[in-house]
Formats: structure tokens, C-alpha cells, sequence
């Protein structure tokens, strides 16, 4: 399912940019560099219990869709259900953008410990993993970005249609099937420190019962029928689940294809507005690459960054600080020519 928020740019951005000479592994995927290499290709092979617990996370909200794409045909449809899906939409991937991606895997801002809590619970509703392992799988992503530890690059996968199609099946949904990578928990070591994140993190099944609790609640509630029940259900449930995993997905496959480059970043990463859009700012993934640390994403006045708009308004009412944002001196450095002409 990545985004940028806030005003103040700070002064010593070298601080952003540069890791420190005895960074650890979290640092470098932090800042995007790469000084330090992990190895470790092999790691612990997923027992058949999580493939299929995985397995039903894709096929479950596909399914949920379809259902939902059927009942439009005057069955099952209303207001109540659309607006129903587009708040748990912007919910759940608010959780993701600003919550798992900006806030918790690239520290582009700060926030309360309440907030922080709310973030990861938000995040935990959009059904793409418990907290600590999207950071690490991230984290992991940005230090070996479209190269061979990368957990999910499209570019590894041999020439041709065969190898675009496979590399693109691969970095879309494919890789949640591989075998984790060896040692992971070494990327998240700021993050298990926090028993708040650790326990949101480990009770991830809870929240994401709590995601679709809330819309069938709400519908049931509000319509007063078992049928308004169900279809909240199926329409803030399923088909929104469905809508948030293949758009935050479309950044890992589609955002390393398709798309234009305007800043030096050492690997595919490209801006794609389709994706800007549909994925609250995370779809202007060259910049992001360029500069991961950045809360804003859309370095341009026309990039829409609804999750930095967001972040910016939290700055302005005290609920965020420190926000980082790259200065005009250091996008100049890294634009390229034809670019920034």
C-alpha cells in the first residue's frame, strides 16, 4: 500500500540524508542508504497454517468484491454502504501511509503516543500484516531497493514479456508467499521497544476483527436490519479491504515500472499519478525513494499528497512536530536535468 506531511524544513538536513558511520541496518533503510549489507538470503520457511492464513487475506476480500461488484446491480447498493467504504478506505489507509510508512518505518515526523497508538491500529484494519513486519519488510525494501535482498522488486526475474509479467505478479502479490527473510527483527529494533507498538503489533488479528466489526456495526446499526449488517460487511469489509491491499500493492509493482523519474534514487522507483491519487501521496514513489525520510511525497504544487495534507494540518494544531522535509538546495542536487528543466 507510502506519504509526506508538514511545514517547518529543517535546517540540518544533512542529518536526513547522511547515516552515521555506526548505523545500524533500521538506520540505512530509514534514510536510504546502504552502507551496511545483509546476506542472509534464506530465511524461515512459512508453515502451512500461515500460507493459508495468507491465502485467505488476497482471496477473501477478492471474493468480498465480487460480491459487492454483483449486489450493485440494484441488490444490494446505497449511500449508507458507499459512504461506509470510503471511510473505512480512507481509515485503513491512512493507517498505512501515514501511520505504518511515514511515521513508523522512515520517522518523517512525530507524533503523541496516543496518536501513535491510533495509527497502528488504523494500520493493523488494512489486513497487510502486524506492525513490526511491514517496518522490517520495508525497512529491507529501501536497502536493497531493485536488488537481489529486495523482498519484492519487479526487476529480478529474467528478460522479456515472461519477465516483466512474472517480476510484476512477483512485487504485486507473490512475494507475501515467500519465506521470510533471515533475521528481520534486526530492521525494527526502535520500534520493539515500545510495549504500546509491541502489543498492537502482536495482537494483530484483534484489530483486524475490529475493522470489520466497525462497518458491520454500522450498517446494521443505521439501517436497522440484519441486511444493512451484511452488506456493511461485505461493502466496508471485504470489497474496501480488497480496494486497500491492491492499491498499496500497485507502489511495490507498478511504481517500480511505470512512470517518470525526476530525482536521482539508485533504483526503478518511479511517480505515477494514477497512483499519487488513489494511494494518498504514496504513488509519487521517486520522490519518496530520493528522499525517505521526507513526510511530504509530492514535491510538486500540482502532486496531490492527501496524506501529507494531513500531516501538515497536525502540524499546524500541535498534534505533529518535527516533520522532515527536503530543503529546495538538496532536490536541486538530486533532480535530474531533463526533469527539472
Amino acid at each position: 500500500m507510502s506519504t509526506s506531511h508538514n511545514n517547518p524544513i529543517l535546517s540540518a538536513v544533512s542529518a536526513l540524508v547522511e547515516p552515521k558511520a555506526d548505523s545500524s541496518p533500521a538506520d540505512n533503510a530509514v534514510t536510504g542508504h546502504d552502507h551496511v549489507r545483509t546476506h542472509a538470503h534464506e530465511g524461515v520457511k512459512p508453515t502451512f497454517m500461515v500460507q493459508a492464513v495468507n491465502l485467505l487475506a488476497v482471496v477473501v476480500p477478492f471474493i468480498g468484491f465480487i460480491v459487492a461488484a454483483v449486489l450493485l446491480w440494484g441488490i444490494g447498493f446505497s449511500w449508507l454502504h458507499l459512504s461506509l467504504m470510503v471511510a473505512m478506505y480512507l481509515l485503513s489507509a491512512v493507517g498505512i501511509t501515514i501511520g505504518y510508512h511515514r511515521l513508523f518505518t522512515h520517522r518523517a515526523f512525530e507524533t503523541s503516543r496516543t496518536l501513535k497508538a491510533v495509527f497502528a491500529i488504523l494500520g493493523s484494519m488494512a489486513v497487510e500484516g502486524p506492525l513490526l513486519k511491514w517496518v522490517a519488510m520495508h525497512r529491507r525494501h529501501h536497502q536493497h531497493s531493485d536488488e537481489e535482498h529486495d523482498p519484492h522488486s519487479p526487476h529480478l526475474h529474467g528478460e522479456g514479456l515472461w519477465g516483466v509479467v512474472t517480476g510484476l505478479f512477483h512485487a504485486h502479490v507473490g512475494w507475501i508467499f515467500d519465506r521470510d527473510p533471515a533475521n528481520l527483527e534486526r530492521y525494527v529494533g526502535d520500534l520493539s521497544k515500545d510495549k504500546v507498538l509491541n502489543y498492537i503489533s502482536r495482537t494483530f488479528p484483534l484489530w483486524v476483527l475490529v475493522g470489520l466489526l466497525i462497518p458491520t456495526i454500522l450498517g446494521g446499526l443505521i439501517s436497522m436490519t440484519w441486511t444493512g449488517a451484511l452488506l456493511g460487511l461485505v461493502w466496508g469489509g471485504f470489497a474496501r479491504i480488497f480496494l486497500v491491499h491492491h492499491v498499496t500493492w500497485s507502489i511495490n509493482s507498478v511504481c517500480h515500472l511505470w512512470g517518470s523519474k525526476d530525482f536521482e534514487s539508485h533504483d526503478e522507483s518511479r511517480n505515477n499519478f494514477i497512483f499519487g491519487v488513489l494511494a494518498m501521496g504514496e504513488g509519487w514513489h521517486n520522490n519518496h525513494h530520493a528522499f525517505p525520510t521526507s513526510a511530504r511525497h509530492g514535491l510538486k504544487w500540482w502532486q496531490f499528497d492527501a496524506s501529507y495534507y494531513i500531516i501538515a494540518g497536525m502540524e499546524r494544531v500541535g498534534l505533529a512536530s518535527k516533520v522532515r522535509l527536503p530543503s529546495e538546495q538538496t532536490m536541486a542536487a538530486k533532480a535530474i536535468k531533463s526533469a527539472a528543466s
